[in-house]
């Protein structure tokens, strides 16, 4: 998530700019076809181009608008776990008496927001974030799941046995609320907690567990295809023609100027077409770096931020020293 007062320039010029190249290529062609090659009829009527400019104007923002409401949703998912971590922390340590369990509980959940962040950041074939103008722009950044070991991470928090068997798991934050659970039914039944707390706790990890297969629907679920492809194809098909339709206005404009220009205003057709394609490719690439909040892209939820926040409240409520620093924004990029 970028936290700074907003983008430079020159940083969306470079991340747009291969775009930019084929951009500037198509609008120069149908230019050197027209006045070099003296291809006077190329020339295709500006009302249709207008109507391909509306259609596409409306695909673009459609799909800004949802791959926005996706990002929002991955937002509003994960200050609920913020808020519930919250509440897991301090009926864990004020519903017994057990100092030993109120720690083991705690640090459980830990270990699952570490292993749902890991989850949240593994690779689909869908996302984009290895595309080359992110996977560029992650120089200025870094990401933490990608820096350091699942196993390492999660031998923070677990016991060596309970370890190995999690990481023997397929779905390991799953099984880990499965071991949350079975440790409050142990002291349901020796009587460390009355019934009512049972239930509230167990209500607890119910509540952890939906947010999980939430945000596992919204990692695993890409934004529509149809949508998606739909986009790509009436943007690049409107720029392609663009040119074409603002080759005879160009033209007519050599009847009105004088000087050097003169015989040559058709030329301009290249950086008026250009700039003007340049605005719709770029909306349709911030949709698309928009549309998976978890994969680790600079526009991404800040998961692993708001994990070690989590971590550091629940770990004062243990009235533990010498915790781990929040993470600190690098190039005004958070994640």
């Amino acid at each position: 998530m970028h936290v700074g007062k907003s983008y430079r320039l020159s940083e969306f010029l470079v991340w747009t700019r291969r775009k930019i190249y084929a951009l500037f290529i198509l609008g120069l062609i149908p230019v050197i076809l027209y006045q070099v090659l003296d291809f006077k009829w190329l020339n295709i009527p500006w009302p249709v181009i207008g109507f391909m400019g509306t259609s596409a104007a409306f695909i673009v923002g459609f799909t800004n608008t949802q791959t926005y409401k996706r990002t929002d949703e991955g937002q509003q998912m994960w200050t609920s776990i913020f808020s519930l971590s919250r509440s897991w922390g301090i009926i864990s340590r004020d519903f017994f008496n057990n100092p030993e369990k109120s720690k083991l509980l705690i640090y459980r959940h830990i270990a699952w927001l570490t292993a749902l962040r890991y989850q949240l950041r593994e690779g689909r074939i869908w996302e984009s974030a290895n595309k080359k103008h992110n996977a560029e722009y992650q120089q200025y950044y870094c990401i933490p799941e990608w820096e350091t070991s699942y196993e390492s991470e999660l031998a923070k928090y677990l016991s060596g046995e309970e370890l190995k068997y999690i990481l023997s798991t397929n779905n390991k934050a799953t099984q880990i609320l499965a071991l949350q659970s079975k440790t409050i039914k142990q002291l349901y039944e020796q009587g460390e907690i009355a019934v009512l707390q049972f239930v509230e706790m167990e209500r607890a990890l119910r509540d952890f567990y939906t947010q999980q297969a939430r945000n596992e629907q919204m990692k695993n679920s890409p934004f529509p295809r149809q949508y998606a492809i739909i986009n790509t194809f009436f943007v690049w098909l409107f720029c392609f023609m663009l040119p074409f339709g603002m080759l005879k206005d160009f033209d007519r404009l050599n009847d009105v100027v004088q000087g050097a220009m003169k015989g040559y205003m058709v030329w301009l057709v290249v950086p008026f077409s250009t700039i003007i394609s340049w605005i719709y490719t770029s909306l349709e690439q911030v949709g698309e770096s928009t549309e998976n909040p978890f994969e680790g892209s600079a526009n991404d939820v800040p998961i692993s931020q708001m994990s070690r926040s989590i971590e550091i409240e629940l770990r004062e409520f243990l009235g533990e020293t010498g915790l781990p620093p929040e993470l600190q924004a690098q190039n005004d990029i958070i994640l």
